[in-house]
């Protein structure tokens, strides 16, 4: 059986001093194309990038379902069949890639979340209100649609042919819980995995800002209830 071809896409803004350390540690004899997606950046991001090896789109809509949706539709010219999303902040472990990947060779799954929760995270890397956050969203998650999860993580993996069943189209805050939702929705065979978080380079646009916080945390919520009907 021939290995499947794998895209890892990347949402960057002003990522200049990780883009390059995460595309680096991304074990290449697994990955094919390293797909980074440079969102309205104005500092050396696509500079850096490059220079790492990736692939650099540029998605000027500020958002991150935006960037992962340019990062989709590129991917699809590449017959990507499994897509792994990561992001450019360094906080993930890019080493961990076959253990996320690992649930779709052996299982079969179609979706797989790398959960912070169930990994090692270094002190201060998740802001007490992403931990509320995520807590809560995920008890929401299983109340109204009977699907456990422990962390709404960026860092996941999932089959080309069943993202593209789920119809992806929120363009910001609410990315990471729509997919989780419509997966279970779908029915689909999803599972965590452990995965290991640290501080990430830089200060985040979302928590690390009251405005992004509120933001986020209501985009989430509303999700919740979205899709519910």
């Amino acid at each position: 059986m021939s290995k499947p071809i794998i895209s890892v896409i990347i949402p960057a803004y002003n990522e200049e001093q990780s883009i390059g350390k995460v595309v680096d540690d991304i074990p290449r004899n697994i990955v094919d194309h390293v797909i980074v997606v440079n969102n309205n950046s104005t500092d050396n991001t696509v500079e850096v990038a490059k220079k790492a090896g990736a692939i650099v789109l540029d998605e000027p809509r500020k958002g991150y379902g935006w960037a992962c949706l340019k990062g989709i539709d590129y991917s699809k010219r590449l017959n990507t069949e499994i897509v792994v999303f990561l992001d450019g902040d360094y906080s993930d472990y890019p080493q961990e890639i076959p253990d996320v990947l690992a649930p779709i060779f052996e299982e079969d799954m179609d979706m797989v979340i790398g959960s912070r929760v169930l990994g090692k995270r270094e002190k201060g890397s998740l802001t007490p209100q992403q931990v509320f956050g995520n807590w809560l969203a995920t008890r929401l998650i299983r109340i109204f649609y009977r699907a456990r999860f422990t962390d709404l993580g960026p860092f996941r993996a999932i089959k080309a042919t069943s993202l593209e069943k789920l119809e992806m189209a929120d363009k910001t805050y609410g990315w990471t819980i729509e997919m989780q939702i419509k997966a279970a929705k779908q029915k689909m065979q999803f599972c965590e995995v452990p995965v290991n978080y640290k501080k990430r380079i830089g200060v985040s646009k979302v928590s690390g800002t009251i405005k992004g916080t509120v933001l986020a945390g209501i985009k989430i919520i509303f999700a919740v209830f979205k899709y519910r009907f």
